[in-house]
């Protein structure tokens, strides 16, 4: 799950980038509404976490530019000010959910979650394909009685190839749903995960398999009854 965040808080915004990471969730930030625009229209994000007040242009107008450039993705706003008036506008932008300033972060994982629902993409502790289980919060692959330790990247790319239910993830997309937007991995750190996979997948005797689509990227393939 990515989640992009646009506050210019920075203090802010690197508290709910922890909070965020220690949930086992993806997060890039921004610090001002252009870039957040700029970030949020790629399509890459599964939530945008968006303040109100930002440098350069605020967030009432990033939600609704990003709205007429048909990207659905659910936005959580931030403000300090809670009146009426402004909720409405943040609403009527294209926001899904509001929050005003101080909240705990017990609230705003809960509103986070919430948004994950609404989308229809609720991350699940567990997760099953074929014959093999992905056990996150573990950070387990187990298939029968086997089951080996996978290491954060692996668990991310793993739980990426399962939520497609067998259709085909190209090597740009997992790279920024796995290493981030920002990030300098290349084909070949997909690669090079893919295999770490492949050897964990024999080892647990699975017959679920990854399969690769030549010069594009991968799917998984469960096993046939």
């Amino acid at each position: 799950m990515q989640i992009l965040i646009v506050e210019d808080e920075k203090r802010l915004a690197k508290a709910l980038k922890q909070i965020l990471e220690e949930q086992k969730y993806m997060v890039d930030t921004v610090y001002d509404g252009r870039d957040g625009f700029d970030y949020g229209v790629s399509g890459i994000y599964d939530i945008i976490v968006l303040d109100v007040m930002l440098p350069v242009k605020d967030g009432f107008w990033v939600a609704s530019e990003l709205r007429k450039n048909k990207i659905e993705t659910p936005i959580l706003m931030l403000t300090a000010r809670d009146a009426v008036s402004d909720k409405v506008t943040g609403l009527d932008c294209g926001a899904d959910d509001y929050m005003t300033k101080p909240f705990a972060p017990e609230e705003f994982l809960a509103r986070v979650r919430a948004l994950t629902r609404r989308k229809g993409e609720v991350i699940l502790d567990v997760t099953e394909y074929g014959d093999i289980v992905l056990n996150l919060s573990a950070g387990h692959l187990s298939c029968g009685e086997k089951s080996i330790h996978l290491n954060f990247k692996e668990a991310e790319l793993l739980k990426l190839l399962i939520s497609r239910k067998g259709a085909i993830i190209s090597k740009e997309e997992m790279i920024t749903k796995v290493w981030g937007y920002d990030s300098d991995a290349g084909d070949s750190n997909v690669e090079a995960y893919i295999s770490f996979l492949r050897k964990k997948l024999q080892f647990v005797g699975a017959k679920t398999a990854i399969i690769a689509a030549k010069k594009f990227g991968y799917k998984l393939e469960a096993p046939k009854c």
